[in-house]
């Protein structure tokens, strides 16, 4: 095949326009006619718009074409070059093998070890604290409306870990010359997602259809020969001879069961089973994380300025957009957007009693009236001691307190002229936050150090000069975001286990994930080193 890159097309809504006019553009740069290309498959899409207010879609293409040989021969450009599709293969075992195998979380980590494991006919049980993916949204939905947690069933908890309930977005900064990025999308469009995941620039598959997801991957790991046990958790590790051998399980599936082989995938919250497994001398430290605020724009305004002010007019259905902002500061620390969500919502993300976390969450149509972000500042060795993980909990835990404490249990919001003037908030200017969650006037500044607050200032006055109006006067702050990710890293070695044999930490929560498609692929992998571990075993 012949890969082409950097096909520009006008933006149309017209899907066969689209379509014809990538047929031409490609016939045009190789030189050949329309007739001649047998297949054409699209590779990668995104949205230029350096020259606004006109708007094209920037494609990547492969094209299967009768001389391709030639043709390559013939046409010299840094754009046109050989294609070859990169398969995943997936890991078999050397026999058949009857072996306890457990894995901890039913997040995007888990579920993918899980998958990759029965499909190599292991039968691995995943266990997850929180409720299958339909009563957990239930019991999310009850949250946001009476404010009653349950803290094993809620926005960090429950089958499809936290980014469940998020905007549900596909992107990744991994490297990936193994095709695990392409298995874990067409993963997805095979149970539900949108295909166009398979090739959007910045795909996202949105909270209301990732349920869906989710929900028919548990059945696609159970019709594999994979059990779930739901709300139940994990309470301790028990070992010989440094080697595991056993787990002991409360809730719905309690009990002590027999393990060899155990996958740690327990999400970046699980701040109980981190301090549990810290106690049993499982090797970990706390890391560099980031916390901050979520802002609020009109989604509106941000279209304006991304796409140009007549983008309405010109391009009807056209994507809310997104946007990127990054600052390095002259104290050492770096301010950046997180986690943004066009046409979203915030939302109350807390799964400890009398604490307050906060989300960013789109549905698939992101119609929301607001786009919002996370904006968030390094934390470190400056302000808790990084060697030792349950004080970098600790820290994460005092600023929910503070969050719990200046928004009276609800979602504590704030002007961003009030954050900058040191003042509570008496009344909003034209940013509404959206209904999903209570939420009360309050001073943020009271959060964080004075270090802390000149940061993420200092950073939104920046992505102003960056995206005109970012810094303007009535944008809507809420807080506190503090679960980017996670606070600890579980070490692992070479074959990706602990200080304990056969116990395998994976995913964001053990530190080495940041994001539905990396925590995915980190499953994947975990499960191929947990595979060839097994045959070495046998």
């Amino acid at each position: 095949m012949i890969r082409i890159q950097d096909v520009k097309i006008k933006l149309n809504n017209d899907l066969t326009y689209q379509e014809s006019s990538l047929y031409k553009k490609c016939s045009k740069l190789l030189r050949i006619n329309s007739s001649d290309i047998k297949d054409l498959k699209i590779l990668k899409r995104s949205i230029d718009a350096r020259k606004k207010p006109d708007l094209f879609y920037n494609y990547q293409v492969a094209l299967c074409v009768n001389n391709e040989d030639r043709i390559l021969k013939r046409i010299k450009s840094n754009r046109i070059s050989k294609y070859k599709e990169v398969i995943y293969n997936e890991p078999k075992l050397k026999d058949s093998i009857n072996k306890d195998i457990y894995i901890i979380g039913a997040g995007p980590a888990g579920l993918f070890c899980g998958l990759i494991l029965a499909k190599a006919g292991l039968n691995p049980v995943i266990v997850e604290r929180g409720s299958k993916v339909e009563k957990r949204r239930d019991d999310v939905l009850s949250f946001w409306k009476t404010n009653r947690l349950n803290p094993d069933s809620n926005v960090q908890f429950g089958e499809g870990g936290a980014g469940t309930f998020s905007d549900g977005k596909l992107n990744t900064q991994v490297k990936d010359k193994f095709g695990r990025i392409k298995y874990v999308l067409e993963s997805f469009v095979r149970n539900g997602a949108n295909p166009e995941i398979l090739y959007d620039a910045k795909p996202h598959i949105g909270t209301d259809i990732l349920m869906k997801v989710v929900s028919n991957m548990r059945k696609e790991i159970i019709q594999l020969g994979g059990r779930f046990l739901f709300d139940t958790k994990l309470e301790e590790i028990n070992y010989r001879f440094n080697k595991i051998d056993s787990i002991r399980l409360s809730g719905s599936g309690q009990g002590i069961y027999n393990c060899d082989y155990i996958c740690l995938a327990i999400g970046h919250s699980a701040r109980d089973t981190f301090k549990m497994l810290y106690e049993s001398n499982v090797y970990m430290t706390g890391k560099q994380f980031a916390v901050g605020l979520r802002i609020e724009h009109l989604q509106d305004e941000i279209n304006k300025v991304q796409y140009g002010f007549n983008y309405k007019k010109e391009y009807r259905d056209i994507q809310p957009s997104p946007y990127k902002v990054t600052a390095n500061l002259d104290n050492g620390r770096g301010v950046f957007s997180f986690c943004m969500c066009p046409g979203g919502y915030v939302i109350n993300a807390s799964s400890e009693k009398e604490m307050l976390a906060i989300n960013g969450m789109s549905d698939y149509a992101r119609d929301s009236i607001n786009s919002n972000s996370a904006i968030i500042v390094t934390v470190g060795e400056k302000d808790f001691d990084i060697e030792d993980p349950m004080a970098a909990i600790e820290f994460q835990q005092e600023l929910e307190r503070k969050a719990y404490r200046i928004g009276n249990g609800n979602i504590p919001i704030q002007l961003y002229k009030d954050y900058k003037d040191n003042i509570k908030t008496e009344k909003l200017g034209k940013v509404i936050p959206t209904n999903i969650c209570r939420t009360n006037f309050a001073n943020l500044r009271e959060l964080f150090s004075d270090e802390i607050n000149n940061s993420l200032i200092q950073g939104i006055e920046d992505f102003g000069n960056k995206i005109k109006g970012f810094n303007c006067d009535d944008a809507l702050l809420s807080g506190v975001e503090s679960r980017t990710s996670s606070p600890v890293r579980i070490n692992r070695n070479n074959e990706m286990m602990c200080n304990i044999d056969n116990v395998f930490p994976c995913g964001e929560g053990a530190g080495y994930a940041g994001g539905i498609m990396s925590a995915a692929m980190d499953g994947m992998k975990v499960a191929e080193a947990m595979i060839s571990k097994i045959n070495r075993d046998l």
